[in-house]
């Protein structure tokens, strides 16, 4: 078989660039080595940048988004329980956040490639990516037994950190830049209402506290935990005892418990591999790049690089031009270190890293405290947090 671009990886990133494609008029083949129900399954980021709704508007798959979307026009810190809120309108950010599950975008991306009838080839096995230096590269893998080879003009790499498409990059080119933190996030998604009106990000000697929500009726709570914790260590219980003492009692409504629905840890890192493009294949999203979920970052760049990746192949395909495809990299970069940068400070200014001294911990306190009371450092955190605009 032949297709203009092979996409490895049906998360947000590769589903969504499948689906502008085709609305452009050009063609692709999805591949996932995992079933759909592991796909739709997996619970991840909720935060959306004003620019990924757009880009999902673009899509033509954010009619579910807009009648079920929150709509957030700021954040709050909550530190040693008091409350600051971080207002976007009243710091002139013409900008606001949308609280949708990735979960859902998913589902969503996948029931639009299926009305088109060009859904993802799932459980595909053994996928490989050959001859990307030249002109003619070709993808292998195997589907209900049977070897297939895919004949394409370019590979997309979506497929995450552990995927075949980040190590497919020549050792000796490849750079790849990293922090693992000392620490990691003990989550749970419960039917319960939420505690705030906004998220709240918690400041605690105890640790980091973070009180989101998916809806009206279901929240997702986080605590800071160290690595070597185990999930059964945390019953119910005491996982909301736990957060109860560090998100305070100052939020707008009194914290409801239940019985969780879902419950993991997820360990906290940062990670850029460079460059993003060689030869004939692509990289997005998290085959790229991984940032702590402080910042609400992460699906809102793997956007972002689809942005720029997809307008890329239409000016190849419709004008003839390669500019932006050699330009896609650097330009993909620039905007992931900003926000690489966001998340890491966000990261290290509200946790508790166990190494710190009597000095670091000092500078945390100070600095939020000058972010208490200067209205320059709260918009700072505010452009960032929506979202920085596109170059």
């Amino acid at each position: 078989m032949r297709t203009q671009i092979v996409i490895i990886g049906a998360g947000p990133a590769g589903l969504l660039l499948s689906q502008l494609l085709l609305r452009a008029g050009i063609e692709n083949i999805v591949l996932e080595q995992r079933s759909r129900a592991h796909v739709e399954g997996r619970i991840r980021a909720g935060v959306l940048e004003q620019g990924t709704v757009e880009m999902l508007e673009r899509a033509g798959v954010a009619e579910r988004l807009h009648r079920e979307g929150l709509i957030h026009r700021g954040v709050t810190l909550a530190i040693e329980g008091e409350l600051l809120e971080i207002d976007f309108d009243r710091l002139g950010v013409a900008a606001s956040v949308t609280i949708y599950g990735q979960t859902e975008i998913v589902k969503d991306l996948i029931e639009a490639a299926v009305a088109r009838g060009q859904p993802p080839l799932f459980e595909a096995a053994d996928i490989a990516i050959h001859d990307i230096e030249s002109e003619r590269p070709f993808v292998t893998y195997v589907k209900d037994g049977e070897p297939q080879r895919l004949d394409c003009d370019f590979v997309a790499g979506c497929d995450g950190q552990h995927g075949v498409s980040h190590a497919r990059i020549p050792a000796d080119i490849r750079k790849r830049f990293e922090r693992i933190y000392p620490f990691g996030w003990l989550g749970i998604m419960a039917d319960v209402p939420p505690c705030h009106d906004e998220i709240v990000y918690a400041s605690h000697e105890r640790g980091f506290a973070l009180a989101s929500m998916r809806s009206l009726t279901r929240s997702r709570y986080y605590i800071q935990v160290p690595l070597d914790e185990k999930i059964e260590d945390w019953p119910d219980e005491r996982f909301w005892r736990e957060f109860a003492r560090r998100i305070g009692s100052n939020t707008k409504h009194p914290l409801t418990t239940g019985s969780s629905i879902e419950k993991s840890i997820a360990p906290l890192r940062s990670s850029v591999t460079e460059p993003m493009r060689h030869g004939r294949l692509l990289l997005a999203g998290d085959a790229a790049h991984i940032v702590p979920p402080t910042g609400a970052k992460g699906l809102n760049l793997a956007v972002s690089d689809i942005r720029f990746l997809s307008e890329a192949f239409v000016a190849f395909y419709h004008d003839g031009s390669t500019a932006p495809l050699d330009a896609y990299s650097g330009k993909a970069l620039s905007r992931v270190w900003k926000a690489e940068r966001f998340s890491w400070w966000l990261t290290t200014l509200l946790h508790r890293f166990p190494d710190a001294d009597a000095f670091t911990r000092k500078m945390q306190m100070a600095e939020l405290d000058y972010l208490r009371h200067s209205r320059a450092a709260q918009t700072a955190l505010a452009e960032n947090y929506v979202g920085l605009a596109l170059d």
